[in-house]
């Protein structure tokens, strides 16, 4: 299993269990969540940008590869990415560069996984 089969499968899972304890609070959230990244006065694209560089800046590796699947999905180049990437480190600092190499680690993925469908 590849590194993004891993991360959506083990995702998927939880979220599962997460859903099956029907916790009002814990489903509002998650439903919170879902509504601020869809089509609005703002588009997707750059939805995915701007949680992709707070991800970053957060250092959340989880919510990072979240974004950059749906970065690559709703369109995203690599310069694009890497211009993310870049503000992001700014305003991160140094700390972020852990994250960023596993950021392009994810991405690298990413273009490989849609060259070999």
């Amino acid at each position: 299993m590849n590194l993004i089969e891993e991360f959506n499968d083990y995702r998927s899972r939880m979220n599962e269990k997460i859903m099956s304890a029907d916790n009002k609070v814990i489903k509002r959230f998650f439903n919170l969540d879902t509504n601020a990244y869809a089509e609005g006065t703002v588009d997707i694209k750059t939805k995915e940008m701007i949680g992709l560089a707070c991800s970053m800046v957060l250092r959340c590796d989880d919510c990072i590869k979240y974004h950059l699947g749906k970065s690559f999905e709703a369109g995203l180049k690599k310069e694009e990415v890497f211009e993310v990437f870049s503000i992001a480190t700014l305003i991160g600092g140094s700390i972020v560069i852990p994250h960023l190499r596993r950021a392009v680690e994810y991405w690298e993925e990413l273009e490989k996984q849609h060259k070999n469908v």
